[in-house]
C-alpha cells in the first residue's frame, strides 16, 4: 500500500498521482477514412489508471468523504467491469482503504492482476446471469456492503457523482481543446457517466451538439433509445459498455444517433487503430470508434467529432491483441481445408508451435512450457521432423527424486511413441487418439503441421455453434 505523508502542520497531503486525474490529451484521426469529417480521440488512457474511470472513481470517493458515507479506515466495495475497478483501487491504496471488488469472470486477466497488485480483495462472480441471480455481480456486491461494517458500497450506476465528473471536468476540457466547435460526441454507456455528464455539459454551451451511442451487439441500449422498449440482452465479449438494463443515473435524451457494432467488428476497428494509428487501445474503443467511423461517412457535409480511447489496450494483450484467442472465439478464420487441419489451433510452418530438441535440457523446455501456458510440448529435430512428445508428467516422474536432473536431456524423458494422423484421416481416428490419452500430431507426408488436443476440438466444435 502506498505511503501517506504529512505536511508542516501534521495534515495528510493529498496523493501525488491523484493530480494526473484528467486532462488528457486530444488527437486527430489522420489515418482512417472518416469521410466528410474531422475526427478527434480525447485519449483517457493517459489517465494512470489507463483509463477514463478514474475521474469518476475520484469522484465518487471525494463525495462519499464529504458526506460522511466513507470514514478513514473504511472498506470501499463496489462491482465493476474491471476499469471503475482500477480507479477505486489506485484511489483506494492512495488514500489507505480497504476494497472488495465484484468483478465478471470474462474480464481481462491483466485488469485482475493489476487490481490485485494494487491490494483490492477481488471476489470474481459469473458473467453468464442477469439481474436477480444471487451471482450477479451487482447484486453481490449491494450484499456484500450490508454485511460489512463500514463500509461505502459506490455504486457507479446510481451514484450522482459519476456523471459529474464528466460535466465539471470531461465536457469542458473537450470543449477547450475544440475551441468551440464541435459538432458531435460518441459514447458508450457502461454505468451511463459519460454520455450522462457530457449531456448535461454541451445542452448549455453547445445545445445543437449530436450526441451519438455506440453498442455492443447483445446489449439493449440501442434499443432502447430507438423503440423506448427493453429487450432480452444477449452476450457481447467487449468489456466496460453495454449493459442489459438502463442505468438509474443513464439519460439518454439527447442520443440523436445509435449504432449496434458487434466484437467482431469492434476488435477488427481496435486493431486497426494500432495498425494505422499508433494507438494501441482497449475493446471498448473498437465499438466507439468504429460507432464513430459510421457517423462521420454517413454525414454529407463536414462535421467535427469527438469519440473516446476509453482505456488503455495493454489490459487486452492476451485477448483481442492476441491472435490465437481471436482464432479460438471465432473472430479471426482461417480459409477452412474440410480436413483436420481446420482444427489446428497453433501451426508448425507459421512458427506458432512451442518446441524443445532432443537434446535441450529440462528445464529448459520446463521454461517454454511455462512461458507459453501448455503442459506438453512436441520434440523435433533438426530437420522439423517430431521424433517425441514432453509433458510435465514426464518431466515430474524424472526429477522429482533428484532435482539435479533438470540439467538432463529432454531425449532422457520424452514419450516416443507417437500418434500421427494424416489431415485427411476421419474424425473417429482423431477420438481414438483421445481415448488413448494421448495428443494427435498431424503430418502431410513428412511435414509436420501441427498438433490437436481434446482442447483443440473443443474449441472448434463450439465455433460450429449457430
Amino acid at each position: 500500500m502506498m505511503q501517506l505523508s504529512h505536511d508542516a502542520t501534521g495534515h495528510q497531503k493529498p496523493p501525488s498521482i491523484l493530480s494526473m486525474i484528467g486532462d488528457t490529451p486530444l488527437v486527430e484521426v489522420t489515418q482512417l477514412d472518416t469521410g466528410l469529417c474531422q475526427l478527434f480521440l480525447k485519449l483517457e488512457n493517459y489517465n494512470p489508471s489507463g483509463s477514463i474511470k478514474d475521474r469518476i472513481a475520484l469522484s465518487m470517493v471525494e463525495a462519499a468523504e464529504a458526506d460522511g458515507s466513507l470514514e478513514p479506515g473504511g472498506t470501499i466495495i463496489e462491482a465493476t467491469a474491471g476499469n471503475t475497478g482500477l480507479g477505486l483501487a489506485l484511489i483506494a491504496a492512495a488514500k489507505g482503504y480497504r476494497i472488495i471488488l465484484v468483478i465478471p469472470d470474462k474480464m481481462s486477466q491483466e485488469k485482475i492482476a493489476h487490481v490485485r497488485a494494487l491490494g483490492a480483495d477481488v471476489r470474481l462472480t459469473r458473467s453468464d446471469v442477469m439481474r436477480g441471480h444471487p451471482e450477479y455481480y451487482q447484486d453481490m456486491a449491494a450484499r456484500l456492503a450490508s454485511e460489512t461494517p463500514g463500509s461505502f458500497y459506490v455504486n457507479q450506476f446510481g451514484n450522482p457523482a459519476n456523471p459529474i465528473a464528466h460535466e465539471r471536468g470531461t465536457g469542458p476540457e473537450i470543449w477547450e481543446q475544440m475551441g468551440h466547435h464541435l459538432d458531435a460526441v460518441v459514447c458508450g454507456v457502461g454505468s451511463g457517466g459519460t454520455i450522462t455528464g457530457l449531456s448535461r455539459f454541451f445542452s448549455r454551451v453547445q445545445p445543437n451538439l449530436e450526441m451519438v451511442l455506440a453498442d455492443p451487439a447483445g446489449s439493449i441500449l440501442v434499443d432502447y433509445v430507438k423503440t423506448g422498449n427493453i429487450g432480452t440482452a444477449g452476450s457481447w465479449a467487449v468489456e466496460g459498455i453495454g449493459e442489459d438494463f438502463v442505468p438509474d443515473i443513464a439519460d439518454l435524451s439527447r442520443v440523436a444517433e445509435a449504432y449496434t457494432i458487434d466484437d467482431a467488428e469492434s476488435f477488427a476497428t481496435a486493431r486497426e487503430l494500432l495498425a494505422k494509428e499508433g494507438i494501441l487501445a482497449g475493446s471498448s474503443t473498437g465499438t466507439l470508434l468504429a460507432g464513430a467511423l459510421r457517423y462521420c461517412r454517413a454525414q454529407t457535409h463536414k462535421k467535427r467529432v469527438v469519440t473516446f480511447v476509453a482505456d488503455d489496450g495493454n489490459k487486452y494483450l492476451s485477448k483481442m491483441y492476441n491472435d490465437f484467442w481471436m482464432a479460438d472465439q471465432g473472430f479471426v478464420r482461417r480459409p477452412a481445408q474440410g480436413n483436420l487441419s481446420d482444427l489446428i489451433s497453433h501451426r508448425h510452418e507459421a512458427g506458432e508451435v512451442i518446441t524443445v530438441g532432443p537434446g535441450d535440457t529440462l528445464l529448459t523446455a520446463v521454461k517454454r512450457m511455462r512461458a507459453a501456458d501448455v503442459s506438453q510440448v512436441p520434440v523435433v529435430d533438426e530437420t522439423g521432423k517430431p521424433v517425441g512428445i514432453l509433458d510435465e508428467s514426464d518431466v515430474l516422474m524424472k526429477v522429482h527424486h533428484d532435482s539435479e536432473r533438470f540439467n538432463h536431456t529432454v531425449h532422457t524423458a520424452m514419450t516416443d511413441k507417437l500418434e500421427t494422423l494424416s489431415p485427411s484421416a476421419k474424425m473417429s481416428d482423431l477420438l481414438e487418439v483421445f481415448e488413448r490419452g494421448r495428443v494427435a500430431i498431424i503430418m502431410d507426408n513428412d511435414k509436420f503441421l501441427g498438433l490437436i488436443t481434446r482442447s483443440d476440438l473443443l474449441s472448434y466444435l463450439r465455433r460450429q455453434m449457430p
